[in-house]
């Protein structure tokens, strides 16, 4: 009886010849399969039974717009560190990077005129507009190979200049739970059961080596579960170790690019501002706070409010990258950090210095990861902004920053006077596997 008033309803509407959501709905409704077949790229076929009076025809062309289809791949949505996005095999993309542009971005539901990257995997803000392709590498020592793709929210253009450091956070994870990494294991003396891992990773956007560090069980599968946390990310999780080995110079081959520790920066307007110009783990172009005109502890919403702010902050940041021989018109590198000295209360807290971070023409909610790593390096660089702005650092090898979030710890290690590495710890957890489907053009089937 039910079916039969079903069929009534849908024979009405068929009738009608109804365009409307209503008819649209009820059509989806009594679709017998959407099953996608297994592999990679797959195009999806959408097998439709519609009844037409006392009839019902199979319709097999793909539910599309004329000139698109829809495919897919599979791939992971993974948290790193106070960041989360797509995890993808390298196999599972064209071979030619050139191609990627119209996949990522119409997955991630950009290019989007709102901002919000509602009708993709996107959230609408920069720190989880990313995805993160991963490889087994050929390289010699390195265990995987590692592309970080920053995508536009507003244009869906990607930007492959620089790394993210959250997410680098759950490369090996990833690479552990996809097969990827075989003999890695490290055995604690005494406690078979105990087994820490070091995965060496190459990121291809700095050309620099990666090690991370973390504990897994003894079915060798990667446990998220564990007692550390991170300022940022509620509960706890997994403590992993990430160490940026020789992480200076990344784009322009030193740590100071002009070789100075401060730089008189020239602005549209005829002003101008000091700035220190440092490029480990990824270039930064470092501001005081004061010189702004905004207090160091400025909340994100209320820095994103002053539109003035945020333009004068875009200026700087772009002669800053003109200065060291980068592309301004590139959001990703360099960042802009601004600083401020901790107030007592801070300093009580063991806050060595505070920073805010503007990233993709938006103020970060925490700090990224790559910029807290030169600031820490920075405040160890003599005559720099942060140096001069950090307290009570004398004779430290780490520093603790408080960032928008919360706070984090990020250590260096240096030999005469040369960053050898920079370090800290994160969390990660894989959050779903699946297929992610996007739009493509196509020619009619």
């Amino acid at each position: 009886m039910a079916t039969a008033t079903f069929r009534g309803m849908l024979d009405y509407f068929v009738h009608l010849n109804m365009s409307s959501a209503m008819s649209l709905m009820c059509r989806s409704a009594c679709r017998t399969a959407f099953r996608p077949r297994l592999g990679s790229h797959r195009k999806v076929v959408q097998r439709r039974t519609l009844y037409r009076g006392n009839s019902a025809y199979l319709s097999h062309r793909p539910y599309r717009v004329p000139g698109m289809t829809v495919e897919s791949f599979p791939a992971c949505f993974v948290r790193g560190g106070t960041s989360n996005r797509l995890l993808i095999h390298r196999r599972d993309l064209p071979k030619r990077t050139e191609e990627w542009q119209p996949i990522l971005a119409s997955a991630m539901g950009s290019p989007d005129q709102y901002g919000r990257q509602l009708d993709g995997m996107g959230s609408g803000v920069s720190s989880t507009s990313k995805v993160c392709i991963v490889e087994k590498s050929s390289r010699p020592g390195a265990d995987l190979d590692y592309t970080f793709v920053q995508v536009g929210i507003k244009d869906g253009s990607l930007d492959m200049a620089g790394n993210c450091g959250n997410m680098s956070s759950a490369v090996a994870p990833f690479g552990l739970s996809d097969g990827l990494l075989h003999n890695i294991y490290v055995t604690r003396e005494g406690d078979e059961s105990d087994r820490d891992v070091n995965v060496r990773f190459f990121n291809t956007n700095t050309n620099k080596l990666i090690v991370s560090s973390f504990n897994v069980p003894k079915d060798g599968v990667y446990d998220p579960f564990g007692d550390y946390s991170i300022d940022g990310v509620p509960g706890t999780g997994s403590r992993i170790t990430m160490s940026f080995r020789d992480p200076a110079g990344s784009k322009t081959g030193k740590a100071l690019p002009t070789g100075n520790p401060i730089d008189t920066l020239e602005l549209p307007d005829g002003t101008s501002i000091e700035a220190s110009l440092t490029d480990v783990a990824n270039p930064g172009v470092f501001v005081r706070a004061a010189d702004i005109g905004i207090p160091g502890d400025i909340k994100p919403a209320a820095l994103e409010e002053q539109a003035d702010i945020m333009i004068r902050l875009e200026q700087i940041r772009r002669a800053g990258a003109k200065m060291i021989g980068l592309d301004p018109d590139i959001q990703s590198i360099p960042k802009i950090i601004i600083v401020s000295a901790p107030d007592e209360a801070a300093q009580d807290e063991s806050t060595h210095i505070i920073c805010r971070a503007r990233s993709m023409q938006q103020p970060h909610k925490a700090v990224p990861l790559t910029l807290a790593l030169n600031l820490g390096a920075s405040v160890r660089m003599p005559g720099t902004i942060p140096a001069m702005t950090a307290v009570n650092t004398d004779g430290l090898q780490s520093v603790t920053i408080a960032h928008a979030s919360g706070r984090l710890e990020v250590g260096s290690v240096l030999e005469d006077g040369n960053i050898k590495s920079a370090l800290l710890h994160r969390t990660a957890r894989i959050l779903m596997k699946g297929d992610v489907f996007y739009t493509a053009k196509s020619e009619e089937l």
